[in-house]
């Protein structure tokens, strides 16, 4: 992938296109007028012309009105590809070293939208042995299904199909850490299923220990664990009782020697009452019962990446970032106010979202461009945003009342890890 801050060659091209189009478009050919040209196509053309190009108000000739609108839709092009090299590198805001950005050549993965594809889902939850309850929708009575048959459509390009055993071989011998909260289990509990589906007859192993889950499939050496730590950072106990500490990360030393990470974390920072995790927050010197949450998001997340730039062996392990995952509980942000997502049975058309990116977006992607690490910003926000009908909402075996917060597996997750596999293989 491309490193993403390599691409000057590229915007400089864009650039010269469009201070070019801006210099002889309708604004830039008013600095010419009087001057005597001919401008002759190799077959002739309407817009031929040996008349001196006036730009009186009152006397416009038509063969200009053309050349102009011709220059104006040029400098119009050369917006739009400006704007599409911008959206490039910000889906891939370090990339991996030594392989080719997803986006590149114009595609960008994460810009599309879901289509009906009956070949879906890519495995069935009754046959994965690592699902937990609280995302196994049909066995706790979803009666819809249609939710299972929506795959992601890139604009411009193919998502290629996961292939279980060719991951497997690509990887083996290795280990594999998702790093964060119930949303990386939700993605490293469908990596397992998927790769499972594709090859249900090789031996594996699960076994969960505090903070630590992990299976392996024993037959190519891999190792594929989650480690949960919501925040990233540490909450440490003190007399006070749990402190969240924004600038510590002693967790971190189990994250070392893998061979790729996964990293997430954003849901627990808004969480408040008795779902939060801390009783104080340490920032700096200063203990404090409570303080903006994006604030401290930014400092726990710029923690994390001193971290990784410290502590991570670029030469041995691909570093990602799950992306901010959405939640739909209220339906105001897709112009149904009285809605939730629960009882929501499609997905929204389109490629836009009514209420925008969240705030935590923005945080994230600061802090990823001021890391020196090369890390890979998988963009799911938008994505799944688009899926208010994918969430447990009342079936989930784990979670009472009405979870748009989490994901049906098989479901959006499995997209998630689509993704993943395309950003290792392309």
């Amino acid at each position: 992938m491309d490193d993403g801050r390599t691409d000057n060659g590229k915007w400089a091209q864009y650039g010269a296109c469009l201070w070019m189009s801006l210099i002889y478009g309708p604004h830039g050919l008013r600095s010419v007028v009087g001057a005597k040209r001919q401008i002759e196509p190799p077959n002739g053309g309407w817009w031929k012309t040996t008349r001196p190009m006036e730009w009186n108000a009152k006397t416009i000739s038509v063969p200009s009105i053309k050349w102009v609108s011709i220059l104006f839709l040029l400098s119009l092009f050369c917006l739009l590809s400006l704007h599409q090299a911008r959206a490039a590198k910000f889906h891939n805001v370090s990339g991996l070293r030594g392989k080719k950005s997803v986006a590149s050549n114009g595609c960008n993965l994460f810009m599309g939208s879901w289509v009906v594809d009956p070949s879906y889902p890519l495995y069935d939850s009754s046959a994965c042995p690592f699902i937990d309850p609280e995302f196994d929708c049909q066995k706790y009575g979803r009666p819809d299904k249609q939710y299972l048959k929506y795959a992601w459509k890139p604009d411009s390009c193919a998502l290629p199909r996961f292939d279980g055993a060719d991951f497997l071989n690509r990887w083996r011998g290795k280990k594999i850490m998702f790093v964060g909260d119930s949303l990386s289990l939700n993605m490293w509990e469908s990596l397992s299923c998927m790769i499972h589906a594709s090859v249900p007859n090789t031996k594996n192993s699960f076994s969960r220990k505090q903070s630590l889950s992990t299976v392996t499939f024993q037959d190519y050496g891999v190792t594929i664990q989650l480690y949960r730590t919501p925040y990233l950072v540490d909450i440490i106990s003190e007399k006070v009782g749990r402190v969240l500490t924004l600038d510590s990360i002693v967790a971190g030393n189990a994250w070392k020697g893998m061979d790729m990470l996964i990293f997430n974390s954003w849901h627990w920072w808004t969480h408040t009452g008795k779902s939060q995790g801390w009783d104080y927050i340490r920032d700096g010197p200063n203990l404090v019962k409570d303080m903006d949450r994006l604030e401290a998001y930014n400092k726990g997340l710029t923690t994390w990446a001193k971290w990784v730039d410290q502590n991570v062996d670029t030469t041995k392990t691909k570093v990602f970032f799950q992306g901010i995952s959405p939640t739909h509980y209220q339906g105001k942000d897709w112009n149904q106010p009285k809605r939730s997502c629960s009882g929501e049975l499609q997905p929204l058309s389109g490629s836009t979202y009514p209420a925008g990116l969240p705030p935590a977006t923005t945080i994230l992607n600061n802090v990823l461009k001021k890391i020196s690490t090369p890390i890979y910003l998988l963009d799911i926000t938008l994505l799944s945003q688009l899926r208010k009908d994918a969430h447990p909402s009342a079936y989930s075996g784990d979670h009472a009342g009405n979870d748009c917060s989490h994901w049906c597996l098989p479901g959006l997750p499995d997209t998630w890890n689509q993704l993943l596999y395309a950003a290792l293989t392309t």
